[in-house]
C-alpha cells in the first residue's frame, strides 16, 4: 500500500428517508496510520464505517478502498482483505461451539464450522490470531461461557485470522465492564504495533484510545468538526464543540483536577 492511500473518502453524503445521515465527508487514512473515530449518539459514526467497510453504499461522492474506487469494483474481493468488529455480532454465534472452532471458520469467512474442509484450515494461524487477541489459553473454552470482553476478543481474533489489509472497530469497547474494556484496550494496543495498513476504531470515550493510535476524526451531525494527528485534532474546543458541553482534555497521567465549570476526559 505503500504511496496508496488506504481509504479516501471524497464529498460522501449519506440520506437516508430524506434525512442526511452524514454530509460532504473528506477524509483520507493513509498506509501506517490508526485513527478513532469520535462524536455523540446519532452522529454518523457506525454509518461512516459501514461505508470503509464497503457494505454500505454512499448516496454521493466517491470512495477509494484498498486503491479501489468501489464504483465499478466487486466488492466481495475486498473484503476478504479487511477485518471488521462490531459488538452487535456478539450474539451471532453459538454458544456451544469453541473459541478455536469459530476463529477455524473465519479462515474462509465463515460463521459457522459445520460445512468448512478442514484441509482448507491452517490451525497455526487461528493460534497466531489467538496469541494476537491475547486469548490463545481460552482455544477450548465454549463461546457462551465467555465474558463479553473475551467474547470480544474472539471477534477480535476472527477479524485478524484473515491477514486483513485494513481492521475496522464499531465500538468494541461499549459495554463492557472495566476490566474487560482495559484487557481489549491493550490487545487493541498490540495490534495497532502491527504491521496492519490501518485501523480505524469507533469509540465513546476519549480514555478508551488504544496506546499507538496516531489520528482522530470528530463527527456531530453527520459532517467532520475536526481531523488529524491526535494532537490537532483533540483540542479542547473541538472535543467541546464535538459533544456540546465544556471538555478539557488532558493526558491521563495528570492529576490535577479540572476546573469544576468543565468535565474532564483522559486520553492516551
Amino acid at each position: 500500500m505503500a504511496g496508496v492511500p488506504v481509504f479516501r473518502l471524497a464529498g460522501v453524503s449519506l440520506r437516508r428517508d430524506a434525512r442526511h445521515v452524514l454530509c460532504d465527508i473528506d477524509w483520507t487514512i493513509e498506509d501506517g496510520e490508526r485513527w478513532v473515530v469520535l462524536g455523540p449518539n446519532g452522529s454518523g459514526k457506525s454509518s461512516l464505517v459501514e461505508i470503509l467497510s464497503t457494505y454500505l453504499r454512499a448516496s454521493d461522492g466517491s470512495v477509494t478502498v484498498l486503491g479501489r474506487d468501489l464504483r465499478g469494483t466487486n466488492v466481495h474481493d475486498l473484503r476478504e482483505r479487511i477485518g471488521y468488529l462490531s459488538a452487535a455480532l456478539l450474539p451471532l454465534l453459538p454458544e456451544g461451539l469453541t473459541v478455536g472452532q469459530i476463529v477455524d471458520a473465519a479462515q474462509v469467512g465463515a460463521l459457522m464450522p459445520w460445512y468448512v474442509d478442514g484441509a482448507r484450515i491452517d490451525p497455526s494461524r487461528t493460534d497466531e490470531a489467538l496469541g494476537a487477541a491475547g486469548i490463545r489459553a481460552l482455544h477450548s473454552r465454549r463461546y457462551g461461557q465467555l465474558s463479553s470482553g473475551e467474547q470480544l476478543r474472539v471477534q477480535l481474533a476472527r477479524a485478524l485470522v484473515g491477514q486483513p489489509s485494513a481492521l475496522l472497530l464499531d465500538e468494541p469497547t461499549a459495554n463492557l465492564d472495566i476490566g474487560g474494556r482495559a484487557s481489549l484496550i491493550d490487545a487493541l494496543g498490540a495490534v495497532a504495533r502491527g504491521p496492519m495498513a490501518a485501523m480505524v476504531l469507533v469509540i465513546h470515550r476519549l480514555e478508551d484510545i488504544p496506546p499507538g493510535f496516531t489520528h482522530a476524526l470528530l463527527l456531530r451531525e453527520g459532517r467532520v468538526l475536526a481531523s488529524g494527528p491526535l494532537s490537532e485534532a483533540l483540542s479542547d474546543e473541538a472535543v467541546s464543540a464535538c459533544f456540546g458541553t465544556p471538555i478539557v482534555v488532558r493526558a491521563q497521567r495528570e492529576s490535577a483536577p479540572a476546573p469544576s465549570s468543565s468535565q474532564s476526559i483522559a486520553s492516551r
